[in-house]
């Protein structure tokens, strides 16, 4: 798998991540044997970057990949856990649960270091006690050995100038905004990140399975015109003997601003899958048609977090 540098971090990623939030049954009942099987599969491709979050099964997908690598020796993989989101509506990024949080994850993924940790969907409080409270005490934690860099998520571009403007961060990640109809976080965001050294991650390159084959989920949030659009352009992408996931996934990573692009499946053949896709040059004139597809509805999107986030 290729990689790309991390920021400034010092850190070679893969350009395709494994997401583990399927681990948590978020979209599906997952077998046990299928999670494992995920993740095996990711570090055969080359995904070694292996992102997950404590919110992610409310503490499942950190469990089973717990499970998943013992025996894989630690110097083998990246681990991206997050902390400050637990539930759909319970958020917390009071220093003394940062310190716990970190400790919890630790003792969950069966390691005594995590690579990489990030506050999770910053937009749902008020950003000032992300710089004030929760990024120095997540700073302290680095210092004493048990995280290698830090950083956030989310989905606003309004909170990635917010919050590195008013403190030091190694990386950020945002999700389901690069990406074939939605292009604005590297349009509004990625060159600010990358002017301070700030290592980009992206993820979402399916936007919630906008730009798959399967049945759109009814929590999508995206507006019916997008939904229309996505629909259109899947059926283009099956007439050319193509699928619109393939495309998606070629997309994104052919940025080479983007250090990587986080993708989750409990299907270990879907993973084996996108790793081949990753290897193969995108189909140019396709690009081009389902480009030209979704101009209408170009970066339209929805809004996540508290409105003055937005």
């Amino acid at each position: 798998m290729q990689t790309r540098p991390l920021g400034s971090t010092g850190l070679d990623v893969p350009i395709l991540s494994f997401g583990a939030s399927s681990l948590g049954q978020e979209f599906r009942s997952v077998r046990l044997d299928e999670a494992l099987a995920s993740v095996r599969a990711a570090l055969d491709c080359g995904m070694n970057l292996i992102d997950t979050s404590p919110f992610y099964g409310r503490g499942m997908s950190e469990v089973l990949l717990g499970v998943a690598l013992e025996g894989v020796p630690r110097r083998d993989y990246l681990l991206c856990t997050k902390l400050g989101r637990y539930d759909l509506g319970h958020f917390d990024f009071s220093a003394r649960r940062v310190a716990e949080s970190v400790d919890v994850s630790l003792h969950r993924l069966r390691t005594d270091h995590l690579d990489i940790v990030l506050c999770h969907d910053v937009e749902f409080v008020p950003m000032q006690q992300i710089v004030d409270e929760t990024l120095p005490a997540l700073r302290r934690i680095q210092q004493a050995g048990k995280v290698r860099f830090v950083g956030f998520s989310g989905y606003p571009q309004k909170i990635f100038r917010y919050v590195c403007e008013r403190a030091a961060v190694d990386c950020a990640l945002n999700y389901n905004q690069y990406t074939l109809q939605n292009t604005r976080f590297a349009t509004e965001t990625i060159p600010f990140l990358a002017a301070r050294g700030i290592g980009v991650m992206n993820a979402g390159p399916f936007s919630a399975r906008l730009l798959t084959d399967a049945p759109l989920p009814h929590w999508l949030k995206e507006p019916e015109s997008v939904k229309a659009a996505a629909r259109r352009a899947a059926e283009l992408c099956r007439a050319r003997g193509s699928n619109i996931a393939k495309l998606a996934l070629q997309f994104a990573l052919a940025n080479p601003a983007i250090a990587t692009t986080v993708a989750g499946s409990a299907n270990p053949a879907n993973v084996r899958d996108w790793a081949t896709w990753a290897a193969e040059p995108i189909d140019a004139e396709l690009l081009a048609d389902v480009q030209a597809m979704f101009a209408p509805v170009q970066d339209v999107g929805h809004v996540e977090g508290l409105p003055e986030n937005n």
